[in-house]
């Protein structure tokens, strides 16, 4: 049995979309196996990028850390704790992962591109390439977003308890809290891609959508309130508030596309 099947050029009927249901499993594996091979080099080139990147993340917690008074805090620096033998091997390997995801972005859309060209049109494959490179810039951005709410959030979160408590963060949780939500801003940041996809497809119309505001606002606060690891306010409005933006860039957008 061959490990890579598919490294060889289409054929006519999965050029066309008509594939039997077999092809379409073994189209499946074959993507997925590519996509596990490239968050394995990412995740290569995350191991030599873990000390910067573990220094980055680390920042937002220091900037709550430096809020509590002196003779309140548990340590004289700054630093997040592990408590198991192996925690520090997990925590580097989860980080790295994470790294390896991040990094792996663009061929994972690119995957998925590929695998539902064979029902599209020729019209909507030849979106292959901007696809693509906005979903990564966005995706990319939506993280970046969720770095910069981050020393807020934190803020609201670790302070709600009041004077006299102080959190002690673990730096498993932590990392797992970071990572849940700069997937929660990159997830949500794609909305704009998604409804201009439905609207090529005919899915959508831009009469819909504006049709549909009150509706979507509401979609969008349940969406940000369920996704967001924290449901903190900050980090709730710093997603709905760029989600309705892409909401009405998408009307935009269409219209622009159907002239």
């Amino acid at each position: 049995m061959k490990v890579f099947p598919r490294f060889r050029r289409r054929s006519a009927e999965q050029r066309t979309g008509t594939m039997t249901v077999i092809e379409h499993l073994d189209e499946l594996r074959h993507r997925l196996i590519v996509s596990m091979v490239a968050i394995g080099v990412g995740a290569v080139i995350g191991w030599f990028l873990y000390d910067p990147v573990i220094r980055l993340l680390r920042d937002p917690y220091c900037d709550y850390w430096r809020t509590i008074p002196a003779d309140q805090r548990t340590t004289e620096t700054c630093v997040l704790i592990f408590l198991e033998p192996l925690g520090g091997m997990i925590v580097k390997l989860k980080a790295v992962v994470f790294l390896g995801i991040l990094i792996a972005v663009p061929v994972l859309l690119w995957q998925l591109w590929r695998f539902i060209v064979p029902g599209l049109t020729p019209r909507e494959k030849k979106m292959a390439v901007p696809f693509i490179v906005a979903s990564t810039l966005l995706f990319l951005l939506g993280a970046a977003f969720a770095y910069w709410t981050l020393p807020k959030g934190l803020t609201f979160l670790l302070g709600f308890a009041g004077d006299g408590v102080v959190a002690q963060l673990t730096f498993d949780r932590y990392l797992t809290f970071v990572m849940l939500v700069a997937f929660a801003f990159g997830i949500s940041f794609e909305f704009p891609i998604l409804l201009i996809f439905l609207e090529l497809a005919g899915v959508l119309s831009t009469d819909k959508l504006r049709e549909w505001r009150r509706y979507a606002i509401l979609f969008i606060a349940v969406f940000a309130a369920i996704i967001t690891p924290s449901s903190d306010p900050y980090t709730m409005l710093a997603m709905m508030i760029p989600m309705y933006i892409f909401y009405e860039a998408a009307i935009i957008v269409g219209r622009l596309l159907k002239r």
